[in-house]
């Protein structure tokens, strides 16, 4: 049910003697809700420094992935290992960066706050040391490129800056994971490049491993290692070039579904439903389809 894949790019914690333990392992995975199975017997490892993405249509069970990693929801039957340690425990050796969601208007919360909490947002307490705490809090700003408003509330931020600081709350501390719940979403070109870039940055500089869960391939095309992709209750592992194909797709959905490459860019065609993998140019905007769609997982 799987095709082989290619691993995480050279130096991202590939090489050397002996090869690094995988900072995610899942082993005879399933994943059901009551008759409806999402996915069975399920093996993946995800290397140190590999960027992973899990596509395909609403309630595949992109999202009940990344939940059975953060410990939300149990496997049917199976295993997850993350950070060496089972699903949900791991702590702060994960990250997670969600989809993107305003703040009221009037929310008095500022946007260095909003980075703070992942600073020490999990100790209980008053803050031991404040100036260690408001240097490091700038270090992430100045990270993420939103040190001019640090200290603007965030109600008053759009959709784009409000992600930057998400990253920035989801590295603090150094995570070896970061798991991504499509925190592209709603957000324009411009914003979707440079959100995925530092991302990318985070992977690259650290060796963390990056589970980017997403309806759309194309902005972090040129970031991918290996895909997974679910759709039917069946799935398949494998780099964009192994995946992304006519032959793959029409044997996950059970009819034809078209691939094509235009400028770079992977054009899907003939989904059984709204999801899309098209991003390749907003001149093209008569073949693009909604992304807003949430998941509508059990």
């Amino acid at each position: 049910m799987t095709v082989d894949g290619g691993r995480a790019r050279a130096g991202a914690g590939q090489g050397g003697a002996q090869a690094a333990a995988p900072a995610v392992a899942l082993r005879g995975a399933s994943l059901a809700f009551g008759p409806r199975t999402l996915w069975s017997g399920l093996d993946l490892d995800i290397s140190p420094g590999e960027f992973f993405a899990v596509l395909g249509p609403n309630g595949s069970g992109k999202t009940s992935f990344l939940k059975v990693l953060l410990g939300l929801r149990r496997l049917t039957s199976g295993s997850a290992v993350i950070a060496g340690r089972p699903a949900g425990s791991a702590g702060r050796d994960v990250g997670y960066i969600p989809q993107q969601k305003g703040f009221a208007a009037d929310a008095s919360l500022r946007a260095r706050d909003l980075v703070g909490l992942g600073v020490d947002g999990h100790r209980w307490g008053i803050r031991l040391s404040r100036r260690k705490a408001d240097v490091e809090i700038d270090g992430l700003l100045e990270r993420v490129g939103a040190s001019d408003y640090a200290k603007v509330p965030v109600g008053q931020l759009s959709g784009g800056e409000l992600q930057r600081l998400r990253v920035a709350q989801a590295i603090a501390g150094g995570p070896s994971v970061l798991l991504c719940d499509e925190p592209l979403l709603a957000l324009d070109l411009n914003h979707q490049q440079a959100v995925s870039a530092l991302i990318d940055r985070q992977r690259a500089e650290t060796g963390a491993a990056v589970v980017f869960v997403t309806h759309e391939i194309n902005p972090i095309l040129d970031y991918v290692d290996r895909i997974l992709y679910l759709a039917q209750g069946q799935f398949r592992v494998g780099s964009p070039q192994e995946v992304m194909t006519t032959e793959v797709l029409s044997d996950l959905y059970g009819s034809r579904v078209e691939v094509s490459r235009v400028n770079g860019r992977i054009v899907v065609l003939g989904l059984p439903d709204a999801t899309t993998h098209l991003h390749h140019d907003h001149t093209h905007a008569a073949l693009a389809l909604d992304q807003n769609a949430e998941e509508g997982e059990a």
